[in-house]
């Protein structure tokens, strides 16, 4: 994909289907916003990071097709992804006296993402939004498939529903802005695509990890559509998780003790998912599903693009206690997706000694 064309992956769910568009500068392109749904109001949500880089390009793109566009801007991170942040998008759009018919563009992370789709989810019993990320992770995961949620103290990601986008806009110039951290994380949710679904791709990132933690635009541009084409084909077989969708999961059930145990915001996210990912092909090597050096690939890649591979040490009941929250555990039993064979991957229980030798084996 060059500098200039604008790729678009489907996302085939029969009348909740969308198009995710992904190139450069399309934040300030009239045809991003064509076949959108019409309505007086639009509201963007986006944090007080990503606000005074992006806001004022987004409202006057909306403010062609929109009589009124409306801003909240809430607070940044993963601490404030909760009942009180959420309200505050509802406070305005009640305050606004916005309609049914209002659309709701979220411009920002997966925390922004997230809270808008949920809110847009509940406002009126549904009202169409559009994601529109800014962060490499929110581009190549979150904003994509329709899941929204918020936290709860006890556990990430709790409190939410299924409610698809109208459309995805992947700007990637947006990147540019993002702290090297951000990046890292972002490239984290890259890296899970390969080990569970497609090897080449996986290969692939092997080759080019120096170009995409340089930020160069073609690694990146492939790295991003290659993502969304491999969770769109996920999404479309399982939209609410039934089954083969459970496999985007992979290093997300101990990178969300990692989250909740440290406190959300401790880590970011992709960082806690970098090291779950880490942790789960261990697990899977002591399943005797992979061997070492598969494992040793996989924890090789991670630390190139600068996350972690040690995990902090909560304690093995604590890690076990806060994985039992994971929403794949059923009747208390923890099951944790496993690379299967390079380039697939399956969801499988696991002894609490043999997650406990895992955890043993890799805290810092």
């Amino acid at each position: 994909m060059s500098q200039t064309q604008t790729a678009i992956v489907p996302i085939e769910l029969e009348s909740r289907s969308y198009d995710i568009l992904i190139g450069n500068d399309l934040l300030r392109v009239p045809s991003s916003y064509e076949g959108l749904p019409r309505a007086t109001d639009a509201m963007i949500v986006t944090n007080s990071t990503v606000a005074p880089l992006y806001a004022p390009a987004l409202k006057a793109a909306l403010a062609a097709r929109y009589r009124r566009v409306h801003l909240v801007e809430l607070p940044d991170g993963e601490a404030h992804k909760d009942w009180a942040t959420l309200n505050q998008i509802f406070d305005a759009l009640l305050g606004a006296g916005c309609d049914r018919k209002t659309v709701l563009f979220a411009l920002g992370g997966g925390v922004v993402g997230d809270m808008t789709g949920f809110a847009a989810a509940s406002y009126m019993r549904g009202v169409p939004f559009v994601q529109v990320p800014t962060t490499l992770l929110a581009q190549v995961d979150s904003s994509v498939g329709g899941k929204t949620a918020i936290n709860h103290p006890l556990g990430k990601n709790m409190i939410g529903a299924f409610y698809q986008p109208v459309r995805v806009i992947a700007d990637l110039q947006t990147l540019k802005t993002l702290p090297q951290r951000e990046i890292a994380a972002g490239l984290a949710e890259v890296i899970k695509y390969g080990p569970i679904a497609d090897e080449a791709f996986f290969l692939w990132i092997e080759a080019h990890v120096d170009a995409l933690v340089a930020l160069d635009p073609a690694a990146l541009a492939h790295a991003v559509k290659r993502s969304c084409e491999i969770k769109a084909h996920v999404v479309a077989q399982d939209e609410r998780e039934s089954g083969l969708r459970a496999i985007l999961n992979f290093g997300h059930t101990f990178g969300h003790a990692i989250e909740a145990g440290l406190g959300f915001g401790s880590w970011l996210h992709g960082e806690a998912v970098g090291c779950g990912m880490v942790m789960a092909a261990e697990l899977s090597r002591r399943l005797g599903l992979i061997d070492a050096v598969y494992a040793k690939r996989i924890r090789d890649v991670v630390g190139r693009v600068g996350l972690p591979v040690r995990a902090p040490d909560l304690g093995v009941s604590r890690w076990l206690e806060l994985m039992r929250l994971d929403k794949k555990a059923e009747g208390g039993e923890i099951r944790f997706v496993v690379i299967e064979s390079p380039g697939r991957a399956g969801v499988r229980a696991a002894p609490d000694a043999l997650v406990g030798e895992v955890i043993a084996a890799l805290v810092a």
